[in-house]
């Protein structure tokens, strides 16, 4: 795969989280920004979200949110930004996302991340696009849903081999890596799943 210029990232708006996690969203926002790649992510300046943008902004980097009005106006939009796009609700808020990001990263959060997490992985298995996923599984912490999952396929409701929609890795710095070096599709085209 061709060198990502722009990574969307899903993750958590609570500041009352592990403090490691907080921690590895500001570290993975200084490497985006180092390594010259744009951060596209929900527009937030609380939780996951904040520490970020934050570690992007303070290494230089380029950065663009997108939040709806209603969370705009509950003031937990990040002032800083390069860029911020405010849309009309939730929905347009993803496709917007999707439509910014050459490849996206799912750092811990909770359900607005699963959310979001889910429907861009469920658009790749139906083949509405080809771009890849990590899941960042920080100290264990996404192993009950990977658990979840495997319980899924094992029963016949996900087709798809797991690690052809997602490449699971463990630390902030196998990140852009998994990325850049994850081949393109090999996955049935949404007919064939008919």
């Amino acid at each position: 795969m061709a060198k990502i210029g722009s990574v969307c990232v899903y993750c958590g708006s609570s500041n009352q989280v592990d403090v490691a996690h907080l921690t590895a969203a500001r570290d993975f926002g200084r490497t985006l920004a180092e390594e010259g790649v744009r951060l596209v992510f929900g527009g937030g300046r609380v939780g996951l979200m904040g520490a970020m943008a934050d570690g992007a902004l303070d290494a230089g980097g380029r950065t663009t949110g997108v939040i709806p009005t209603f969370l705009q106006d509950l003031e937990v939009g990040h002032d800083g930004l390069e860029s911020m796009e405010v849309v009309d609700a939730m929905h347009p808020r993803k496709a917007r996302m999707v439509e910014l990001a050459d490849a996206f990263c799912v750092l811990p959060g909770g359900l607005g991340t699963l959310d979001e997490a889910f429907e861009v992985i469920t658009w790749r298995q139906l083949g509405l696009h080809d771009k890849p996923i990590v899941l960042v599984n920080l100290g264990g912490f996404w192993q009950p849903l990977l658990d979840l999952i495997a319980h899924q396929a094992s029963n016949g409701y996900i087709r798809q081999p797991m690690e052809k929609l997602v490449i699971v890795v463990d630390r902030i710095a196998d990140i852009l890596p998994a990325l850049e070096s994850a081949p393109d599709s090999e996955l049935e085209s949404a007919t064939d799943k008919l």
